[in-house]
């Protein structure tokens, strides 16, 4: 099963700090809210230094799609450029600047639930279930993609060019 995404139908809404905006790509449950989602993937454009905003007990994997971004943690400082990812704690501060203007990916797992593997395919792969968000316009099992575009999957193979997100439910004994 394959669900097509478009980013033309994302909507708006503000960050947690108030310091810009995201647009949803996908949230599970569907429907969920901020409070009780187990993952969450969304995109925005990034064009002033602020904080992050802090989410408690989520776990955040965030990918520069373009431009070039710096993290700023109490002990170190990162610079993403175009495909490059951190993965870090979502309740942890961390001041962002963009060294340009940034359209990022940012992966949000509730933590002690689920997590998140984010990464970079070029080609044919059989999937068991995951979300692409292909980076450059293409076709995928008949779906006319734009970038940012995505599509969630379920037992398929597919040949596409992008990033691939699978989600893991953490099973606890």
């Amino acid at each position: 099963m394959i669900r097509y995404l478009p980013s033309a139908a994302r909507v708006a809404t503000p960050w947690k700090n108030g310091g810009g905006v995201t647009r949803e790509v996908a949230v599970f449950p569907v429907g969920a809210s901020m409070d009780d989602f187990l993952w969450r993937v969304s995109m925005a454009v990034v064009t002033e230094a602020g904080p992050f905003s802090l989410f408690t007990n989520i776990d955040r994997h965030l990918t520069v799609l373009s431009g070039s971004l710096r993290l700023e943690f109490s002990d170190r400082s990162v610079i993403l450029a175009t495909c490059e990812s951190l993965a870090f704690a979502g309740d942890v501060p961390v001041h962002g600047t963009p060294l340009a203007p940034v359209t990022d990916l940012n992966v949000m797992t509730r933590r002690g639930q689920m997590r998140a593997d984010v990464r970079r395919i070029d080609g044919e792969m059989t999937l068991q279930s995951g979300l692409l968000i292909v980076t450059e316009e293409q076709t995928v099992e008949g779906h006319a993609l734009k970038a940012f575009d995505a599509l969630m999957i379920a037992d398929e193979t597919l040949t596409a060019t992008g990033l691939l997100i699978a989600f893991h439910e953490i099973v606890r004994h």
